[in-house]
């Protein structure tokens, strides 16, 4: 096997060049973070929802989410030397307090999508924790690395392209996605790249979504991308943390299964089809009340349901009223194995098409 490119951000070395996407509500936790860790990767716990908050008062949504991400950080180190990462949605209303528990507990990355992270620097001050938003064009970066160049004299470490084939909430409108009139992630990658190489600073490019196999990987590579993320390959492992039946939706899901929805939040997102989805697609609402908003997009009044308990719902492999997040490629996943199974087939995939 060739030596494979180390993806160097900092002075974290991750090889195979590979981050573990994080993924919310309870799919990857400390169990997935650190099996991947522990294979030279980078292994990401999503924050979103950890703690068992849907029945608690609005009072304890805040601490409970804190306490359930100092946990799962704590228990990753238990399970691993490798690069733990969190995740961190800049549009949760307890976004600030999420980040403050990544310090406290020294994770040694925090991942920032779903929003413009433009204060966290700020939030992060005095720790050697290594700050990645998640933009979905070169521009939005531009914004990222000018405010935070100019207010904190600080640049980001490394920058991951999340492009229009991802799963979950997407960066692109819903017209364009169901048109499939978005740039694609090799355009949207060349892009950034080329803008990169035009500052002054050496910042990583990492590209994301829809990448599947090690010939996608060296695809990126090749393209100028220091490394990949990639989080659907992750769901259909023994040690992801959601129940057997969201994986088992992956594994039993085809390719016409795979839709877009306009998300309550205000955004397309990609699931997998369910009675659920063709419901609400209908037009049909599920009243709810909300004493969390944990959303800062989310209109209670307004949405058609709350997504937070659709995800919660799912994790628990309840889907009556329920659908799994997916990339657009999920329907390629097969069968359920290991962490390090996976990751050796992806290694032999990149070393062949290096």
């Amino acid at each position: 096997m060739k030596t494979l490119p180390t993806l160097k951000i900092g002075n974290l070395e991750i090889n195979p060049p590979i981050i573990q996407g994080g993924m919310g509500v309870r799919v990857s936790g400390s169990r997935l973070a650190s099996a991947v860790a522990n294979e030279g990767c980078a292994g990401i716990i999503a924050s979103v929802g950890l703690g068992a908050f849907e029945e608690a008062s609005a009072s304890k949504f805040v601490e409970l989410n804190n306490f359930a991400l100092r946990d799962e950080i704590r228990k990753s180190r238990e399970l691993t030397n490798g690069v733990i990462g969190v995740n961190v949605m800049v549009v949760l209303s307890n976004y600030e307090q999420l980040v403050k528990v990544c310090v406290d507990e020294k994770a040694d990355m925090i991942i920032c999508g779903s929003g413009l992270p433009l204060d966290l620097p700020k939030q992060t001050a005095g720790s050697d924790i290594k700050l990645i938003p998640i933009v979905s064009s070169a521009r939005a970066f531009n914004i990222i690395y000018r405010k935070w160049k100019q207010n904190y004299n600080k640049v980001p470490d490394a920058v991951i392209l999340e492009g229009p084939m991802a799963g979950g909430h997407l960066g692109f409108s819903y017209s364009d996605m169901i048109n499939d009139t978005a740039p694609t992630l090799e355009f949207l990658v060349k892009e950034l790249v080329d803008f990169v190489n035009t500052l002054e600073e050496t910042i990583p490019v990492i590209a994301a979504g829809g990448i599947f196999d090690g010939n996608d990987i060296a695809r990126f590579l090749k393209l100028g991308a220091s490394g990949v993320q990639m989080a659907t390959r992750f769901v259909c492992t023994y040690e992801c943390d959601v129940n057997d039946d969201f994986k088992q939706s992956y594994i039993t899901a085809t390719k016409d299964d795979i839709a877009i929805i306009n998300s309550p939040v205000g955004l397309p997102g990609r699931v997998i089809s369910s009675e659920f989805t063709k419901r609400v697609m209908k037009g049909e609402t599920i009243p709810f009340k909300c004493p969390h908003h944990c959303l800062r997009s989310c209109n209670p009044r307004t949405a058609p349901y709350c997504i937070a308990k659709v995800l919660v719902d799912a994790s628990k492999g309840k889907f009556l009223n329920a659908f799994a997040f997916a990339g657009a490629n999920a329907y390629r996943c097969t069968e359920i194995v290991s962490v390090k199974t996976l990751i050796n087939q992806l290694k032999e995939e990149l070393s062949n098409s290096l």
